[in-house]
């Protein structure tokens, strides 16, 4: 039966995605779907730092928010007005502090050791972040001063947002390569403290540097085009407009499901690539030897393996899928908004996806961001009527608003009843590590 297990549930998770449509609408059935692919490829990127190499990092809501930033930069209306005012000003202070801290990183182990080499970096790291401020505070007065109700950032390339996918990507693989080289030394316990501080300086510089991204005033990416076409395209195609006549549909309705459609289409063949490197990767030497890291650094490190540096590059790896899938979701909402980027949703979230899906397996994780990334939003509209019929059995009335107050509670509920119960029957996840 053991070999049925995988296509079982499979299928129980792709029949939930089916009652949705059928008892519900296909519209809702393919924006949970959409979101559940997105959430599978955040599962395993972190499967990837964890189920691969044993790292437990809780700062994913920081590679997702990174992943959307690089699709604002690429995709996003050019600011052209504003990157003159003070746009290479603010170019040159970033060069200045990298080239900075890199000399300082390069100078460190060529000092004689001791207390007057402390001294000196902490009096040169001052003085350095002195320079910086002195460059890049006038440039970002003039940036953010340049029409701040509707600009008031650098702005972005004008192209198409799936190539600002890979540019997501890589900020998060790029940011994840400075924690690594911060944090991977520290104890597991620690390095989930600091990966979480961390998370959260990323989400303040989005909220509070304006000239970035708009900050808390949000900077849509409407004026790029999309990966897949516009509703409103659709709704005045006059091929489109024949072929909904045709079948007697709603044209609104007809174009929001077939972008959804594409939508879908188009994650799901990113995941499965993502899949299929991953399982080549996983039982390869290469795989085996990050497998033989996660249970015994020790022992492998007498084997003549360079333990740190497989976990920078493991850690790296991870980060960037997370980036990818944030900047696909950035791409698909049409606008990056920090003030969404809740730890909740996107670093304990999909660490119950890995939990429950089986860490260390690629198609568990895939199979928990499905099937918990349809629980979560399913109980959003379950959770009234279940309520309803709970509550009805009670001596006294319960109103209808504080049966949205509690409603509002069931989530959380369902997610930790879903895990305790995982955990209990089946504690390596409902499809475990071979």
């Amino acid at each position: 039966m053991s070999q049925y297990r995988t296509p079982i549930l499979f299928g129980g998770v792709a029949l939930l995605f089916i009652l949705t449509g059928v008892l519900q609408s296909w519209n809702l059935s393919l924006s949970i779907l959409t979101m559940g692919l997105l959430s599978a490829i955040m599962a395993m990127g972190v499967n990837m730092q964890w189920g691969y190499a044993g790292l437990f990092s809780t700062g994913i809501v920081g590679s997702v928010a990174l992943g959307g930033l690089g699709v604002v930069l690429v995709a996003a209306k050019p600011a052209p007005e504003g990157l003159a005012a003070g746009g290479w000003g603010i170019v040159a202070a970033l060069i200045f502090a990298a080239v900075g801290i890199v000399a300082a990183v390069l100078a460190w182990p060529r000092m004689k050791p001791g207390r007057m080499r402390a001294a000196l970096l902490v009096v040169y790291l001052i003085v350095l972040f002195w320079v910086y401020r002195t460059i890049l505070d006038p440039a970002v007065t003039a940036v953010e001063a340049n029409d701040p109700t509707r600009a008031g950032n650098i702005g972005g390339l004008g192209w198409n947002a799936i190539l600002g996918w890979p540019v997501g990507a890589l900020f998060a693989g790029l940011a994840a390569w400075i924690i690594g080289k911060i944090a991977l030394g520290l104890r597991t316990d620690y390095l989930a403290i600091a990966t979480l501080g961390i998370a959260e300086i990323v989400l303040m510089v989005l909220k509070n540097e304006d000239w970035l991204a708009r900050g808390v005033k949000n900077l849509g990416i409407e004026s790029r085009p999309w990966p897949v076409p516009y509703e409103v395209d659709l709704q005045v195609a006059p091929w489109f407009l024949t072929i909904v006549q045709d079948w007697g549909l709603n044209p609104t309705t007809a174009s929001t499901i077939l972008v959804k459609l594409l939508y879908c289409g188009l994650f799901t063949l990113v995941l499965l690539a993502l899949v299929w490197m991953s399982e080549r990767a996983l039982h390869s030497p290469w795989g085996r030897m990050m497998r033989a890291i996660r249970d015994n650094e020790v022992s492998a490190a007498a084997m003549g393996k360079n333990v740190t540096r497989r976990h920078l590059q493991i850690f790296i790896i991870g980060s960037a899928v997370v980036g990818l899938a944030g900047a696909m979701m950035t791409s698909m909402d049409g606008q990056i908004s920090p003030g969404s980027y809740q730890p909740l949703r996107y670093t304990f979230l999909i660490w119950i996806m890995v939990i429950v899906g089986g860490s260390g397996n690629n198609w568990g994780s895939v199979l928990g961001g499905l099937l918990i990334g349809w629980l979560y939003l399913a109980v959003e509209f379950l959770g009234p009527g279940i309520l309803r019929h709970v509550v009805s059995v009670l001596p006294f009335p319960v109103t209808e608003d504080s049966l949205k107050d509690i409603s509002a509670h069931t989530r959380l509920i369902t997610l930790g009843v879903v895990l305790l119960m995982v955990l209990r029957f089946s504690p390596k996840g409902l499809l475990p590590e071979r």
